[in-house]
């Protein structure tokens, strides 16, 4: 296959670790067995080879004591090789779970550590649906490579064996053509090789196209999929607007990807199953066709004969592995691909992150503000959004951020807290200060009410009390009673009581600095007005700045800051004083 030996690299990077990993004495130790096993099949396989001699000898010569004799050894043979399978599949399945196990907190810790999950987003997310990734190619990397692996070995070993039983064979029965003995060395080896090799060129020459097409057909299942749960997810605006006729066309549309690209998959896959069918089929009788004309000519007895004809079939078999694991191989490839791909995505959004022209966030000991100093602020395009030099948010100080719509007020709040790596220049956050941001729709796990609102805090971190205290204050008292609940809480509430949760958890929390960004535009202004009260109260001695368009929030600042345009960016100034509330 081409590339084949990128592949192999690349499978050797991303398999590895695990067995180098904290876990790699059970890993290796599983590993071992199956081999250990896989070797005694082909002994026993060898073992069952010199018994069809014996075998098919005692049917031909009639001889019943040796007819009973051999089929009690082939019992005990078969009675072992059964206990052996059933214990190798046990462990093979043992090693691939905690392998998957392993690699996937690998994977999530890797996606999830320090936003790359968002930074990979933002660079386009050229490794498409990571859930797709972390889910089922992580599982079949394990499975095709544990079973492509052993079956190689298999393959090998085997050959190696069977190679010399072959090559014996055909000095006892040397090639009979046209009534003469032909001195043709290990010809029945030579036979099972060309064979195997015509037939392996020729499957890869038709199967070749399987590759993309499994690459694609994955990408088509993971791209329906997504846009399914989406359609979940926001089933009342859909339903609001009276989308169900569009959604239906696109999805539909994703779906129609899917079912041509699985066309594609089964023209290609018929043409290459109708050759290896016939080329299996063929692989039957062809050694009788090689040892036949021996064999009349009174060469050798039927038990040679039969013997002559496992052992070819054992050959070519070792020689046709992959033809009779093509299409598993296409599989394969095309899921060290994507994972490739997935953690290549990972590496760019660290490297964004790290990057000396990407914005810089210091911790600054004795410091009692956030500074922003020769800051530029850029879209992932590279065009300048956002210019400052010098701005400080105090700390206890109350600012205000306004600015057009477009100008960059959440992305502002993105790079102070540290995901936004477009641009240049530093943040300094105060040693050891504690941030909280309040987007305008929060983030709500599913699960138990109170997991909801203490996220990402852990479960217990807060008492039942103080959450139903919290509720009372943000005006959900109907929600005390619901803490142990479980629900979709983005779905089964409304954006303001979603606001309101937002604020009950900053009031848990109680930061050091908190940014709203418009965390409250959804509630009437007396409710809003409720809530920054509320919020001076519990949290006198916490920093606020807030992204805001109403001018009834001036009441509850001391500072208001504009983004003003300044040719194709805005600049942030100082700001100026407004009375506090």
């Amino acid at each position: 296959m081409n590339g084949i030996g990128s592949t192999l690299k690349t499978v050797w990077r991303i398999a590895a670790p695990y067995f180098r990993s904290e876990d790699k004495w059970a890993g290796r130790g599983l590993l071992a067995a199956v081999i250990v096993i896989e070797l005694a099949t082909v002994w026993i396989n060898v073992l069952l080879n010199s018994w069809n001699n014996r075998f098919y000898n005692a049917l031909q010569e009639h001889n019943w004591d040796s007819f009973v004799s051999e089929i009690i050894y082939f019992t005990v043979i078969v009675t072992i090789f059964i206990a052996i399978a059933v214990y190798q599949f046990y462990l093979n399945q043992w090693l691939q779970i905690r392998w998957r196990k392993w690699m996937t907190e690998r994977y999530l810790g890797d996606w999830l550590h320090d936003a790359t999950h968002y930074r990979m987003q933002l660079q386009g997310d050229a490794a498409d649906n990571p859930d797709q990734r972390i889910t089922d190619d992580v599982k079949l990397f394990v499975d095709r490579t544990l079973n492509i692996g052993v079956g190689l070995l298999n393959s090998i070993v085997t050959l190696a064996s069977f190679v010399v039983i072959l090559w014996t064979l055909s000095s006892a029965a040397p090639l009979h053509l046209f009534g003469k003995d032909i001195d043709f060395p290990g010809y029945m080896v030579w036979g099972a090789l060309i064979y195997a090799v015509l037939g392996t060129w020729l499957t890869h020459l038709i199967g070749k196209p399987l590759v993309g097409l499994d690459y694609r057909q994955q990408q088509y299942e993971a791209d329906f999929r997504f846009n399914l749960v989406r359609v979940r997810e926001n089933s009342e605006q859909i339903a609001l607007l009276d989308g169900d006729n569009a959604e239906r066309d696109r999805l539909l549309g994703r779906f129609g990807a899917v079912v041509d690209n699985w066309l594609g998959i089964m023209s290609r896959t018929k043409k290459v199953t109708a050759f290896t069918a016939s080329y299996s089929q063929a692989s039957v009788i062809f050694p009788f066709i090689l040892v036949a004309p021996a064999y009349f000519a009174g060469k050798m007895q039927l038990g040679g004969m039969m013997q002559t004809a496992s052992a070819f079939g054992s050959v070519q078999g070792a020689l046709s592995f992959f033809i009779t694991t093509y299409r598993t191989l296409a599989e394969w490839q095309a899921v060290v691909g994507r994972l490739d791909g997935f953690e290549a995505g990972i590496t760019a959004a660290k490297t964004l992150a790290e990057s000396p022209d990407s914005i810089r966030t210091v911790t600054a000991a004795d410091a009692s503000a956030i500074r922003l100093d020769e800051l530029l602020l850029k879209l992932p395009n590279g065009r300048p959004l956002i210019e400052t030099s010098g701005f400080r948010v105090q700390s206890g100080e109350r600012t205000l951020l306004t600015g057009p719509s477009g100008s960059g007020k959440s992305t502002l709040f993105r790079a102070i807290a540290g995901i936004w790596p477009f641009g240049k220049g530093d943040i300094s956050i105060p040693k050891g200060a504690s941030l909280m941001m309040l987007p305008q729709r929060p983030y709500f796990p599913v699960g138990a009410l109170a997991s909801a609102i203490t996220y990402p805090a852990r479960d217990g971190t807060y008492s039942d009390e103080r959450l139903c205290e919290v509720l009372t204050l943000v005006g959900l008292p109907a929600l005390a009673t619901r803490l142990a609940e479980h629900g979709h809480w983005n779905r089964t509430l409304s954006l303001g009581e979603q606001q309101r949760l937002g604020i009950a958890r900053a009031l848990l929390q109680a930061p050091q600095y908190l940014f709203l960004d418009e965390a409250t535009a959804s509630l009437d202004e007396p409710s809003e007005a409720l809530l920054y009260r509320l919020i001076g109260e519990k949290l006198p001695d916490t920093t606020i700045v807030s992204i805001g368009h109403r001018s009834t929030l001036d009441a509850f600042h001391q500072r208001h800051v504009a983004l003003v345009r300044d040719g194709e960016q805005f600049t942030l100034g100082g700001g100026e004083r407004v009375p506090a509330a």
